[in-house]
């Protein structure tokens, strides 16, 4: 009987090369435990019927030297992966099959981990429950009347509930950090570009990145060593230096922290886990970020209008659903009307607004300006301190419905999230307590982040902080 709850990717790679068990054994562990559980969770859209295919091949892998070879990883359904469906969780792709495969996935392929299935998401990413799907909301396996977080609320969830391994979710202003607070693993959004994001359906392409969940720190390391570097078909992918001194500051912006929507629990964990890193040694220090209360208002308006035109290509001709109008322009209505869900058309209509001609000064140059604004904030904090933290999310997971009429309370899960998206750096979520809450241990998680090309210092300080192995 293999114990899924202990395993970790090092511990899986170290049994498969002893031989405690094969590929096939562990994928079938854990193809049983999505039968028993994923029925009330739903964080799996299509578990592929090839699994068993895919764990022979990578058993002749195993002993080779590399780590992730026979790893169960589930992908979110925003990557391509050639010959299987993909949906980004919209019926307005319905029926799409990828012609090829996402550099991301390739690598993991080639590493050779199996590939378990595709998660549920909100829709196309734009979420932060993963309510927006149009098939079906995921639960939080710590508490089934709750949301997993979003985006990548299903990829979160699978690993949480021992459904995978590991899992990939893409991140544009939080999407991978909230949802493994809320689920109580590791989150990990790479430096912008660090990643390709070819064969990722783009959301905000100034914004998005590929990144990994999973249980340990170590394992989000493995993780994105492997899918990590330049690509040739992203021309914003770079091989980013990944090494310098090591962290000895923490900076804490103490200014963003006083608003009155942080839950009392969160920033009872935080404060402990500030003396907790005092007493690895880590000085703290107290930080000024001028701007970053914009960070949120510049996020809505920049994401929607990249949204806008990123989406313009689902238009009901090329591929996915069709809806047949009396005309060109009735074609494309029926289709875009009928396939994309609430929220997205927000987004699309937001977006469309402010890059229209009168409004493009206004808001979309005015925010451009203010995002440069931001990223010479965080210079200047880098300057005094190797690493910020903050709380991930200002609560631990709401229930299922309790946001769903009210945007902005929703849009709220992201504000410490989204400013790393905007300057393009790395950020971590770690666990760092529970919140009990109607006889339920809710996760909590703290946020890391670095500057460029620094996730060297997010896995250190992530590493000490749960008491792994340093090397």
């Amino acid at each position: 009987m293999i114990d899924l709850k202990k395993l970790t990717i090092k511990k899986a790679h170290e049994a498969l090369v002893r031989g405690d068990f094969t590929v096939r054994e562990l994928c079938q562990a854990y193809l049983d435990e999505i039968k028993k559980r994923d029925g009330d969770i739903h964080a799996y859209l299509e578990v592929y019927s090839d699994v068993m295919a895919q764990a022979d091949a990578a058993q002749k892998k195993v002993g080779e030297g590399n780590s992730l070879a026979g790893i169960p990883i589930a992908i979110k359904d925003n990557m391509l992966f050639e010959g299987k469906a993909a949906t980004s969780a919209s019926k307005i792709l319905q029926g799409y099959v990828a012609p090829y495969t996402a550099t991301a996935i390739r690598k993991l392929v080639d590493a050779g981990a199996v590939l378990l299935g595709r998660t549920n998401m909100d829709e196309f990413a734009m979420g932060s429950s993963t309510e927006n799907s149009a098939y079906g909301v995921t639960k939080n396996p710590h508490d089934l009347s709750r949301v997993a977080g979003g985006s990548s609320g299903g990829s979160a969830a699978a690993v949480a509930a021992d459904l995978a391994l590991a899992s990939l979710g893409s991140d544009t202003g939080g999407s991978i950090r909230q949802p493994a607070s809320h689920c109580g693993i590791v989150g990990l959004k790479p430096t912008y570009g660090s990643v390709s994001r070819h064969g990722l359906m783009a959301m905000g392409s100034s914004l998005d990145v590929i990144g990994p969940f999973s249980k340990t720190v170590s394992d989000a390391e493995i993780l994105f060593n492997a899918i990590k570097g330049k690509d040739r078909y992203d021309s914003t992918s770079l091989d980013v230096p990944m090494a310098g001194k090591r962290p000895q500051k923490i900076g804490v912006p103490r200014h963003f922290l006083k608003g009155d929507g942080i839950d009392p629990e969160v920033m009872k964990a935080f404060e402990a886990s500030i003396e907790r890193f005092r007493s690895l040694g880590y000085e703290i220090v107290d930080i000024e970020l001028p701007n970053i209360g914009y960070s949120l208002a510049v996020y809505y308006v920049l994401m929607p209008a990249e949204v806008s035109t990123n989406l313009a290509r689902f238009d009901g001709i090329k591929y996915g659903l069709h809806k047949e109008g009396s005309n060109l322009l009735e074609d494309y209505l029926f289709s875009r009307g009928e396939g994309f869900g609430p929220e997205a058309r927000r987004r699309v209509m937001l977006g469309s607004y402010v890059l229209s001609s009168g409004y493009y000064d206004a808001y979309y140059n005015k925010a451009s300006a203010v995002r440069e604004l931001l990223k010479d904030d965080f210079a200047k904090a880098f300057e005094r301190a190797d690493v910020i933290l903050t709380p991930t999310a200002p609560a631990p997971a709401f229930k299922i419905g309790e946001k769903a009429s009210d945007p902005v309370a929703m849009y709220l899960e992201d504000i410490f999230t989204v400013t790393a998206n905007l300057v393009g750096t790395p950020a971590i979520s770690i666990p760092a307590g529970t919140k009990e809450v109607e006889g339920k241990r809710l996760p909590i998680g703290i946020h890391l982040v670095s500057p460029h090309g620094r996730e060297d210092a997010l896995f250190e300080l992530g590493k000490k902080f749960l008491g792994e192995d340093v090397e």
